[in-house]
């Protein structure tokens, strides 16, 4: 029986293929790609608010969660099987070597954030439904074009049943880290 030529074939790659690719130089260390399910996918280039958004809220999470916790920005979180992505920013849980020996799992983590320009539509439909079936416990993606954030919460079968739209001069308190707290105005650099 031959293949319908209108059925479109892909190979989903491993975390483990995805790594080697990028060991043996497949990848141009400058090339901005990401695992998603399997599927190799180029990153939105990072324009100056997002770029300016992300410096400031790692500056509040790194001063304020210092010998806590570990922040990691843009680096790859390791999500067995079929992805690997790059958030914006990692909370994760403290370790002394800062994560040199391994990338982050999802076991790791206490709060991801997504800063969202051109990249909404993916953060939402592809990165936050991964989130949740790995169990990651709460992601904020900061929507840049309306200047509100999205506090995911409470993953259930690949979805957060909890989803709070935070706005300007709101509180925002990870659950994994309730006596941290930041207001949209610190996220946003109002």
């Amino acid at each position: 029986m031959a293949a319908d030529p209108m059925v479109e074939l892909r190979w989903r790659f491993t975390v483990e293929e995805y790594e080697r690719m990028g060991e043996v130089g497949i990848f141009d260390p400058a090339d901005r790609v990401e695992l998603l399910d399997g599927e190799i996918v180029t990153m939105s280039p990072i324009g100056p608010k997002h770029a300016g958004v992300v410096n400031g809220i790692a500056e509040h999470l790194i001063v304020r969660l210092a010998g806590r916790a570990t922040v990691i920005v843009q680096n790859p979180l390791r999500l067995l099987p079929r992805s690997e992505p790059q958030p914006d920013l990692v909370v994760a849980r403290f370790r002394r070597d800062f994560y040199r020996s391994a990338h982050p799992t999802a076991e790791d983590v206490l709060l991801v954030i997504e800063v969202a320009d051109s990249s909404l539509r993916t953060d939402r439909a592809i990165k936050l439904p991964i989130y949740a079936r790995q169990g990651i416990v709460e992601v904020w993606i900061i929507d840049l074009a309306t200047d509100v954030v999205h506090a995911h919460t409470d993953p259930v079968d690949g979805a957060y049943r909890e989803v709070r739209t935070v706005r300007s001069g709101e509180l925002l308190t990870p659950r994994a880290v309730p006596d941290f707290e930041l207001t949209t105005d610190e996220i946003l650099g109002g």
